[in-house]
């Protein structure tokens, strides 16, 4: 689990760092402005920018882990399409992870899209986009 948030953690801890330096050196305003950035930054490596994986209920699943430089460009990339798609941690789910392994021949390539039972190593967002159905109109 810790693996996870190792870098959102390292990137939080550091931000302390500096602006603890920059606290004592007597420029409250800017440590309190780089330590916001740290944090800004720690916050985009987490696992919360991601959608929640939820059961399996049919919507194409992207297998992602935290700190990918991929997985979180086709995640800004998406916008608000990312929530039509099952986003599914392979350091969090050991089976996600072998099933990563099979798909891509013994790496864990991420971003790895399975869409229509066929698999996808690192796609283009838009072809992604296009490949989903449309959503139905709520009544």
């Amino acid at each position: 689990m810790m693996r996870r948030w190792r870098l959102a953690v390292l990137a939080a801890l550091c931000g302390l760092l500096v602006a603890a330096v920059r606290f004592s050196d007597g420029a409250p305003g800017s440590a309190t402005l780089l330590l916001a950035l740290f944090l800004g930054y720690a916050f985009v490596l987490s696992p919360l920018i991601f959608p929640r994986a939820s059961a399996d209920d049919g919507r194409p699943v992207v297998y992602w882990r935290p700190g990918c430089r991929f997985c979180l460009q086709m995640r800004a990339r998406l916008g608000p399409d990312a929530a039509r798609l099952r986003w599914v941690d392979i350091w969090a789910d050991p089976s996600a992870a072998a099933t990563v392994r099979e798909i891509t021949g013994g790496d864990e390539t991420v971003p790895t899209v399975v869409i229509g039972g066929r698999a996808h190593v690192n796609p283009d967002p838009s072809w992604l986009r296009g490949q989903l159905t449309p959503a139905a109109p709520q009544p």
